[in-house]
């Protein structure tokens, strides 16, 4: 009897030790860390069926993790950037090109005020406000393209070689063989360490550099410093696409072993995506068949962007999900990650997709709205509700983009079927419903 209850109470008391350690995990805080490549379409990408370039450390992601095949940005970088970063559609808060409003909250505020270190890298672009990264909500910055121009006075580009970046507030030119986007990746993986020193969870959000033009060498590249020029001409040379994207490549894979370095990748979500279509020059295959570039365009060239989410033992490994996601979703989801409450108040139009990253049904999407300005004029939108298969634009142009990826020739709508009917009639009904949200008096807070 004796032995029994000495046997009961060590199992009891391993047992408040293992739950005790349960809750600790359970109560410790997920890192995140959100990737969004710059000009980068669905086709460049292995796993999507991508036969263009080499993307191994891209790929690993989707195998240990969940891939998306209908993931939806705007046509262009600021319009994607301001709602990826608001969980608000561009027709009711976007201003105009280069501009974040001031007055909105973004993911940044919301994982800040739930105690995260928060920290911005890469290509900012919404403002030449010297505190317009702060003001967004992060602790920290390391930024191309605050207050200074996209070129310097000689006209040449400045993100690339010897590239002026912006390090919390103070401008900075680096040495003429330092590339900006190692300059800025190495800050968020400094980021990353401090916080994990101080037991802080954080959240890196990488608007990356790469792969906007100019198309130009990497240190990778046997031209790297011997061909200049390419950074004095806004396009540069298409050829060295491919370069950029191998070294896109393997800054995720420098992300990823540093999170197995500092024993953090198991509480930490990746996830990646890209903030519209790749460029016009390039076309790269896919499954077989070529697809041009189309940034600035509605079409799935470019709007279709790959988002593939990893979270070691929490995400579905190897999964593919058809479900559809816009760049509205991102905060939500990201706020369901964190366990932070989106306030009721802001009134978001994205929905989260976290279920769908860890195996669930969730509450998929039946449509994703599209409203693109560049300019923020209204007499100037392009604006579209579709699902997987069909898009109808304010036109009145129906298209089944399954068979008609260019949208060349929009169906009749005499010609539908019951089914494609009853579609129509959805997608119609998303367009009226925002046809009178734009606010054409925003007050511009810069």
């Amino acid at each position: 009897m004796k032995n029994y209850l000495i046997d009961l109470f060590i199992s009891i008391g391993c047992f408040m030790i293992f739950s005790s350690c349960q809750t600790a995990q359970t109560e410790n805080p997920p890192n995140i860390i959100l990737i969004m490549a710059d000009d980068l379409g669905y086709e460049t990408i292995n796993a999507n069926g991508g036969e263009s370039y080499q993307t191994p450390e891209i790929d690993n992601l989707a195998t240990e993790g969940v891939r998306f095949e209908h993931c939806y940005a705007q046509p262009l970088c600021t319009p994607s950037r301001v709602q990826i970063m608001t969980g608000i559609y561009n027709v009711r808060n976007y201003v105009r090109f280069g501009l974040l409003d001031t007055t909105q909250t973004t993911f940044g505020h919301l994982l800040k005020e739930a105690g995260y270190a928060t920290c911005v890298v890469g290509k900012w672009q919404l403002g030449k406000d010297p505190l317009s990264p702060e003001k967004a909500g992060f602790d920290e910055h390391c930024l191309w393209q605050v207050t200074q121009g996209r070129v310097d006075s000689t006209g040449r580009d400045t993100r690339f070689s010897e590239p002026v970046l912006e390090v919390n507030g103070v401008v900075k030119t680096f040495e003429k063989d330092d590339f900006g986007p190692k300059v800025v990746s190495d800050f968020g993986l400094d980021f990353m360490e401090k916080s994990v020193s101080k037991e802080q969870p954080f959240f890196l959000y990488y608007p990356m550099i790469l792969t906007h033009c100019p198309f130009s060498p990497t240190p990778d590249s046997d031209e790297w410093l011997k061909d200049d020029t390419t950074v004095m001409r806004y396009k540069g040379q298409a050829h060295y696409f491919e370069d950029m994207m191998a070294y896109t490549d393997k800054i995720i894979g420098n992300i990823n072993r540093k999170l197995k370095e500092l024993g953090i990748e198991e509480n930490t979500i990746i996830i990646f995506t890209g903030d519209n279509g790749t460029d016009v020059p390039i076309a790269s295959i896919m499954n077989g068949r070529e697809v041009a570039g189309a940034k600035g365009k509605s079409t799935d060239g470019g709007t279709r962007v790959p988002l593939i989410v990893k979270w070691h033992n929490k995400a579905k490994t190897g999964s593919v999900c058809s479900d559809l996601v816009d760049f509205s979703d991102f905060l939500p989801t990201i706020g369901e990650v964190a366990n932070v409450m989106v306030p009721a108040s802001l009134d978001i139009d994205g929905h989260s997709f976290l279920p769908q990253i860890i195996g669930e049904k969730g509450n998929p999407r039946k449509w994703i709205y599209n409203w693109y300005s560049r300019s923020g004029k209204a007499s100037k939108a392009s604006v579209f509700a579709r699902n997987q298969r069909f898009k109808l634009y304010d036109s009145g142009k129906l298209y089944d983009i399954s068979n008609d990826y260019l949208e060349t020739d929009p169906l009749r709508l005499e010609d539908l079927s019951a089914e494609e009917k009853e579609v129509y009639e959805m997608l119609n009904g998303v367009l009226q419903q925002y046809k009178t949200r734009r606010l054409e008096d925003i007050v511009i807070q810069n």
